[in-house]
This record gives C-alpha cells, structure tokens and sequence, in this order.
C-alpha cells in the first residue's frame, strides 16, 4: 500500500496531456468479478460512468463518496440526431 500511496502523491504533480480532467465525487461502485463500474458526479451535477478494473478500485482506494478527477482521452467522440 505504501507503493501506491507513493504513486498518488507524485501522480498528484505529474502533468497529463489529457486536456478533459473533470472533477467530482464517487457516487457509487458496483464490482464484478473482474470489471467494476464507478459512477462520478460532477461538480456541475451531471453524472460519469466509467468501466475500470476491480484491481484499480482496489488500487486507487476508492469508496463513496471520495473526490475524484475524471480523465476522459477520447480520439473519436460522435454525436447523432434524429
């Protein structure tokens, strides 16, 4: 645990090319075997849903309620209309 410990606190200063970093809260987690899915809410009020593995809820500690950056690094976004 002190690794990761270690790894968030230089994460903290580490400068990402990820130009979307949104903050918010966790919201809920719901595990599975090997995936979990982790609902983020925004400081705005909308609502993020991100697939990740269960090792990196494991590895990130997270748990309602903690305040979280949401990284979004997308190379294609769509859009539709009716």
């Amino acid at each position: 645990m002190r690794l990761i410990t270690t790894a968030v606190s230089k994460l903290r200063h580490m400068k990402l090319s990820t130009r979307n970093q949104l903050e918010g809260s966790v919201i809920s987690i719901t595990r599975g075997e090997a995936m979990a899915v982790v609902r983020v809410r925004l400081t705005g009020g909308d609502v993020v849903t991100s697939s990740v593995t269960a090792d990196a809820v494991d590895d990130l500690g997270l748990t309602d309620g903690m305040a979280v950056k949401v990284l979004i690094k997308a190379s294609q976004v769509s859009l539709g209309v009716d």
